[in-house]
């Protein structure tokens, strides 16, 4: 997944009046302004209620449904092999929003201030915070490029993270 290829999902994601944030590894680069390693894949966080949307123009752009882990999230490939990560959101009236977790009694919380602007290629993008990250990133053994994210939002934010 390029900066060209996020940059592209984005325009079909505007044109569709769609709302959507940057998470996962290009959230991280969104936040700092620069890539700093390769990307898998692109995670997007959406609004619930505008999900119908979301998969036509990401239909219409060529994506494909290849796994279904609803409520809590799902996956649409390309022809060419992207992948995008959708992760649905409820939002309550003052901004903060809830995604559905492997576990029914602890949703994923999102506070209002966590939806956020990075860049990509000098191209604002919507993203999510770098404390919301850090909140991602915990409760499991971190993979090479996890821990290089969390270094990353130490060196440019100064945060503490869990690795």
């Amino acid at each position: 997944m390029t900066a060209d290829d996020v940059l592209s999902v984005l325009a079909v994601l505007r044109g569709a009046r769609v709302s959507v944030w940057i998470g996962g590894g290009w959230g991280i680069d969104a936040l700092i302004g620069e890539q700093s390693r390769r990307h898998r894949d692109l995670d997007l966080m959406h609004r619930q209620d505008q999900e119908p949307t979301v998969v036509a123009a990401l239909a219409n752009a060529g994506f494909a449904e290849t796994l279904d882990l609803r409520p809590v999230r799902f996956v649409v490939t390309s022809p060419g092999g992207q992948e995008l990560d959708l992760h649905p959101l409820v939002f309550a009236p003052d901004g903060a929003a809830v995604q559905a977790s492997p576990d029914p009694e602890r949703p994923f919380v999102y506070p209002a201030d966590c939806f956020v602007t990075g860049t990509i290629q000098g191209t604002p993008v919507p993203c999510l915070s770098a404390r919301q990250q850090v909140y991602f990133h915990q409760g499991y053994e971190p993979a090479d490029h996890d821990r290089r994210d969390m270094a990353q939002l130490r060196r440019v934010f100064g945060i503490a993270t869990h690795f």
